[in-house]
């Protein structure tokens, strides 16, 4: 059977089941009455060829009906994957909760009360926020209210025609093993649609199975983030002095930012007016709701220039991720999300040390393909560094491990900060993902702090820079759509790990780590020793000069990510970064071709 045959078969079979309503066939029988159309086709094909995974993480994809896109019946299938595990997993509990937010984007208020209706009939009780609200206050949810799991509905910074439903455990953070492969287990062994059972919406609150949830909780949180001001009197007497400008970017995040930065006494905030709306089209921003992307900030930089304000912040729709933009000599200048974790680090650092509140034994943790650089800020000041695979999920993980052995040993190690290079940033612990509302105080604590000694973002950095050396980091993102480009990214991956690479731009490699295989190889001595980490398809390649190239497919979208991270010891600032920035700019090219002729 042709993969065309299959996807119409399958579609044949949405068609006949009762459990679709007869609205959501309307655009499979389209689709199939106009077959002999090449684009009806592909479109038949992409929507129908397999189901939608569940990854580790959750279900995210293009909304529409069918059984490879993000609807109604595949939010239900999900919620009865996790609600049969919560189960499972929590015998011993009589009363079992599963703590719910969403986002701006389409259907996700809808799809948050699907998933309640669904849990209602396994007699678990949903907490539902009253409003849209961010990661962070949904995993704080859990963690507050004692919830066995929770969910937040959102795409995250995909575009528009995105949505998906992230899955978390009862410590807060996204799931991880063994519960993820249990989930989806039970989402892969469920293909019939009709016998996944609910309890209607408005009949499972009167059953007390569904509670909103309000101010209270809120306000609990940022009392907590408030306490959390590295100088809270210096921000309270002197925040107005910092202008800032901020922009949501249509999603969750006008409400929570804009009251933790009151809070603590940054009163001098314009909103950018055109992205505060949340409004799941996101019609300002064409290549999607990416704060990490300089075109999603450019209301903002207009707005910077002309309030000649100081700095500014925008978020994604569920306010995990925060953006950065400044004016430096003339030029916007967009830390990427290596400099702004070192800058709040940095910050972090001194300022404890000079109030003697430094932790005897203290940490901190970030993914593998992190900036080495907070390993040199860390080492200055004693405090550990502990790598964890790409997501914040695995940084969580390694937290909660942490915490556990300290508690086992009674050995005290204090918790410091979080960050990966993909913009997410946390400085407590009241939460397990990261954190733009809690993130978007201290970064403006950190520019308040640099604007009063005459300094700005840019020259805080180089400072850092001369201080500890210059790593360059750049990251090359290759999108390959559908089928075809799940294909593409697979043999590119197999290009890598099969041609035994010795040298990349006449960089002599030393190690290769094959993550997925969980080895690394030391190509002077031939030595295989053992990752710890777990399995994960992600390469890792590192130069005889201190450079290092990591390439790993993306979880939630369809592209393969190369980071690359460049050391450079030769010559006066302005050089280094002119070598630096020169040398990306060849692995970039090389890799460019390579995966082409993949």
């Amino acid at each position: 059977m042709t993969l065309l045959e299959l996807s119409i078969k399958r579609a044949e079979d949405w068609i006949a089941n009762p459990a679709i309503d007869a609205k959501d066939k309307s655009s499979t029988q389209k689709l199939l009455n106009n077959i002999s159309n090449e684009e009806a086709k592909k479109e038949l094909i992409e929507n129908f060829y397999k189901d939608l995974e569940f990854g580790t993480g959750g279900i995210r994809g293009i909304l529409g009906m069918g059984l490879n896109l993000m609807n109604r019946y595949n939010v239900r299938r999900a919620s009865y994957a996790l609600a049969k595990t919560v189960c499972e997993s929590f015998p011993q509990i009589a009363e079992k909760k599963i703590a719910i937010s969403y986002d701006s984007r389409h259907f996700s208020f809808d799809f948050a009360k699907e998933a309640s209706c669904v849990f209602a009939h396994f007699n678990i009780k949903s907490l539902i926020y009253e409003r849209m609200n961010p990661v962070a206050l949904l995993s704080f949810l859990v963690r507050s209210e004692g919830a066995q799991a929770g969910i937040m509905v959102t795409a995250s910074h995909n575009p528009a025609k995105y949505n998906g439903y992230k899955v978390y455990w009862d410590d807060g953070a996204q799931v991880t093993p063994p519960y993820d492969a249990k989930i989806i287990d039970a989402y892969n062994d469920q293909k019939d649609y009709g016998e996944i059972k609910d309890i209607p919406f408005e009949m499972a609150k009167n059953q007390g199975l569904i509670s909103w949830i309000g101010k209270e909780v809120e306000d609990r949180y940022f009392k907590l983030v408030e306490a959390k001001t590295i100088n809270p009197l210096v921000c309270k007497k002197e925040g107005r002095k910092l202008h800032i400008i901020y922009s949501p970017l249509h999603g969750t995040g006008l409400l929570p930012c804009s009251r933790i930065l009151s809070d603590i006494g940054f009163s001098n905030l314009s909103i950018v007016e055109e992205q505060a709306r949340p409004d799941g089209n996101f019609p300002t921003v064409s290549r999607g709701p990416n704060p990490e992307n300089p075109e999603a900030l450019a209301l903002a930089v207009e707005l910077l220039k002309k309030k000649n304000a100081d700095i500014v912040f925008a978020t994604d729709p569920d306010t995990d991720r925060l953006g950065v933009a400044i004016i430096d000599q003339g030029k916007v200048f967009y830390p990427n999300g290596n400099q702004i974790g070192m800058l709040m680090m940095d910050y972090i650092f001194k300022e404890r040390t000079l109030a003697k509140l430094m932790p005897t034994k203290g940490h901190v943790v970030k993914t593998i393909v992190t900036t080495r650089m907070l390993d040199l800020i860390a080492k200055k000041y004693g405090v550990e560094v502990y790598n964890t695979l790409t997501g914040f999920k695995w940084i969580c993980k390694e937290m909660n491990e942490i915490e556990s052995r300290a508690k086992a040993t009674g050995v005290k190690n204090e918790f410091i900060f979080a960050t990966e290079e993909s913009f997410g940033y946390m400085h407590h612990n009241y939460v397990r993902d990261k954190d733009a509302v809690s993130s978007i105080a201290l970064m403006a604590e950190v520019a308040l702090y640099h604007k009063l000694q005459g300094a700005n973002l840019q020259q805080a950095l180089d400072k850092i820079y001369e201080e500890y050396g210059l790593y360059h980091e750049s990251l090359l993102s290759l999108d390959y759509f559908g089928k075809e480009g799940a294909e593409k990214i697979n043999r590119i991956m197999d290009d890598f790990r099969r041609q035994g690479l010795s040298t990349i731009c006449n960089e002599v490699i030393i190690d290769i780590e094959d993550y997925q295989n969980q080895t690394m190889l030391n190509l002077k001595s031939a030595k295989v020793s053992k990752i710890t980490l777990p399995k994960s398809n992600v390469i890792g390649l590192s130069f005889e000069a201190g450079h290092r190239l990591y390439l790993r497919p993306s979880g939630t979208e369809p592209k393969i990510k190369f980071y690359i991270m460049i050391l450079e010891k030769n010559g006066n600032l302005k050089e280094k970064k002119e070598k630096a920035a020169k040398k990306a700019l060849e692995f970039e090219i090389f890799i460019k071709e390579r995966a082409n002729k993949a």
